[in-house]
């Protein structure tokens, strides 16, 4: 079992910066690729990020690349998604997840484990 625990999400005018967190329980996160999604209202969930167990490769949707910086830290559980000059396109409810298995890493379906989301809110 993996537990999942988002923080850090909130308001912030265009171009500012926000950084979230998520917290892991379960003593494999190290060997999980763990991603990154949105969702905002009337929308489908989007692929935002993705990275390896390692951190050694990273993964991002054309739409925030060069903007956000994906990070995991196997020591403290931990992964965070640095973002930088946000865009009022970008605000949505941003959940973290485990990818235990295979399939694409830009596929919700391929996530079994999900936090509950936290709220990003960009006013212009």
């Amino acid at each position: 079992q993996v537990q999942l625990v988002e923080s850090g999400g909130g308001l912030v005018q265009a171009g500012g910066s926000l950084r979230l967190s998520c917290a892991a329980s379960g003593r494999t996160f190290s060997t999980y690729t763990m991603g990154w999604f949105r969702q905002a209202p009337g929308k489908e969930r989007e692929f935002v990020a993705a990275i390896t167990w390692s951190g050694g490769s990273t993964y991002y949707a054309d739409s925030v690349k060069g903007r956000f910086t994906f990070s995991r830290d196997n020591a403290k559980n931990t992964m965070y998604l640095q973002m930088n000059s946000l865009k009022p396109e970008d605000a949505a409810v941003y959940y973290c997840a485990a990818r235990t298995y295979g399939g694409s890493f830009y596929a919700p379906e391929s996530y079994n484990y999900w936090g509950q989301g936290t709220q990003v809110t960009v006013s212009s």
